[in-house]
């Protein structure tokens, strides 16, 4: 089950930042006009609030985590910023890898 976590650990890197490249490069490495794609249609709204609202799930647990002390402040930190550097689509699968008991 590890390999399966640390193979989406990498997906979770490539897939998103594949589709950011093309972005950038379609539109001159400028971000202008992401903001307004992401929220085009409501096909798209959908899968923006259904991982904006998973995403924000995930950092409520990850602070309560560090609270409880249930993970150490270097976890939190990795996690948080694998978070807001890449994204859920590697967080997840990061927490899961470190987490999981065979």
């Amino acid at each position: 089950m590890k390999k399966i976590f640390l193979i989406l650990c990498v997906l979770g890197v490539i897939l998103p930042y594949y589709h950011l490249y093309f972005f950038l490069t379609d539109n001159d490495w400028s971000m202008n006009g992401f903001w307004s794609e992401i929220y085009s249609n409501h096909a798209i709204s959908m899968i923006t609030m259904d991982i904006t609202v998973a995403a924000s799930s995930y950092l409520i647990f990850l602070i309560y985590q560090i609270a409880n002390n249930k993970i150490t402040k270097y976890s939190f930190i990795k996690y948080f910023l694998s978070l807001f550097l890449v994204g859920f689509s590697l967080s997840i699968p990061l927490y899961l890898y470190d987490n999981y008991k065979n």
